[in-house]
């Protein structure tokens, strides 16, 4: 039998594009109330959808069917690909844009990177707007879903030390699975809508809270103004911040904490305690960079550093200042703090604040080994031995993702963009950022005048950084098609 069986695999992409295009509806309906024109791009949009849905879910469906590693693999990389191109014909229908912008755009959605090549953002459609942030809300939970349940199994880049019963896929284990998901979809809905009361509170409508609450807690940066968040109150900087550093947590933990009654309870995991010391410290350096430069007074350099750094480590991009005007020594930081991340089973992208923990221990345990060769340091994470699987697992990943870096930034080149642009552009893809650096793609300005070639490898990018670079790279590889 060919390897992966392609059956199961139709079937559950069938299943996700009939819900997406159920999803649909909201827009619609927001069309639909503000009288727009094209809203009934929409309805053509669901009609073609579902019927496609249906096709794959009539063609996939068999009884008892079981999904293997290998299936796995190629699964999580289809429905994200097949999510993009449904979810694309909309804002190509009603924005009357290539379809490479809107492939871009989307696929810039569901990866929650955030890159945008759309301007007019005040103007435009409010149900293109919703559909944008929806996307993103819906990539946000598909990923914490993903990294919690589905990475693990497979000992992506180290992600089995955070393997739980939530990730053993075996049929005693199958309503665990269902219900840790439930469980996660409920505090992300929470926090959604604590968000959205917060932006309101702050002076934002509620069609504006409701849209920047979704790509907030998702950590994805869309938003309704060509202006991102210096459009709004000071106040809504600091709502935003908070829920940005609560999308950034892992989730899995903020359900336990609840259950526990116990917010304390969250504290206990490694990463979280790393996460939230850069954020404080780095904050207060750059506090006082910007007050003692005499950039800001000092409670607006705090509001300005804090928001931004919070907006960078978890990959939400956010729009407040164009931080490469602050000096080399401010860009210089904020390049290394794209490419962290927040916390695992988080929304963020990046490398996640636990593989950098990780590698730090191995490198003391090295030196150590190296001053006493004969010595026996066992290295724990969380309470967790750190086995040679997992130290393999990391290796691979780090080793991957640089050079995938280096192969996106080189491409990017050939196509005729300048180092700043090439460089920064397949960072913020890979790490799932959104905005980058220089005249072309820096935080004052967008991916539009790009050529379309590098929208396209920009869009492989930002797929293989939510992805984690490995579970799409091992599709690639000859001995994975083979028969078996």
């Amino acid at each position: 039998m060919i390897a992966p069986d392609l059956r199961p695999i139709m079937f559950v992409t069938g299943l996700v594009l009939s819900k997406l295009s159920l999803l649909m509806l909201a827009p619609l309906a927001i069309g639909m109330a503000y009288d727009e024109p094209d809203y009934v791009e929409f309805f053509y949009t669901i009609v073609i959808t579902q019927s496609v849905a249906f096709s794959l879910i009539r063609w996939g469906k068999r009884p008892n069917f079981k999904l293997s590693v290998r299936g796995m693999f190629l699964l999580t990389t289809t429905v994200w690909l097949i999510a993009c191109i449904f979810g694309a014909l909309p804002l190509y229908r009603i924005d009357h844009i290539s379809f490479t912008d809107a492939f871009f755009e989307t696929m810039s959605g569901l990866t929650t990177t955030g890159s945008t090549v759309l301007a007019g953002l005040d103007e435009m459609p409010k149900s293109a707007l919703l559909w944008r942030s929806m996307l993103q809300w819906l990539g946000g939970i598909g990923f914490i879903v993903l990294s919690v349940a589905i990475l693990p199994f497979l000992n992506v880049g180290g992600m089995r030390l955070f393997q739980t019963e939530s990730s053993d896929w075996s049929d005693k284990n199958t309503p665990k699975t269902k219900n840790v998901a439930s469980n996660m979809l409920k505090v992300y809905l929470l926090l959604s809508i604590l968000c959205a009361g917060a932006y309101h509170l702050t002076g934002m409508d509620w069609f504006e809270a409701i849209n920047h609450s979704m790509t907030t807690i998702s950590t994805g940066g869309y938003s309704t103004s060509d202006e991102s968040m210096a459009h709004f109150s000071n106040a809504s900087h600091w709502v935003g911040s908070v829920f940005m550093l609560l999308g950034g947590l892992p989730f899995l933990l903020l359900v336990q904490s609840i259950r526990h009654k116990d917010p304390r309870y969250i504290w206990k995991d490694a990463q979280v305690r790393g996460f939230v010391s850069l954020i404080l410290v780095v904050g207060g350096m750059m506090s006082i960079w910007l007050w003692m430069h005499g950039t800001f007074s000092l409670l607006d350099a705090l509001r300005i550093s804090i928001f931004n750094i919070i907006s960078i480590v978890t990959t939400t991009g956010y729009g407040l200042t164009d931080f490469s005007h602050w000096g080399n020594f401010t860009t210089v930081l904020f390049i290394f703090l794209m490419l962290v991340g927040a916390c695992s089973g988080s929304t963020s992208g990046g490398i996640k604040i636990f593989r950098f923990q990780l590698a730090s221990g191995l490198f003391s345990r090295q030196l150590k080994q190296l001053v006493h060769p004969n010595g026996i340091y066992p290295h724990r994470y969380n309470g967790r031995l750190v086995s040679e699987q997992h130290i393999r697992s990391l290796v691979a990943f780090i080793f991957a993702f640089f050079f995938t870096l280096i192969l996106l930034a080189s491409g990017l080149a050939l196509l005729g963009l300048d180092p700043i642009t090439a460089l920064s552009g397949a960072m913020t893809a890979l790490a799932n950022v959104g905005p980058g650096l220089g005249r072309v793609i820096g935080p004052d300005h967008n991916f539009h005048l790009l050529p379309d070639s590098a929208k396209w490898l920009l869009s492989l990018g930002m797929l293989l950084g939510r992805l984690e670079v490995l579970t799409v790279l091992v599709l690639f590889l000859p001995a994975y098609w083979r028969y078996r």
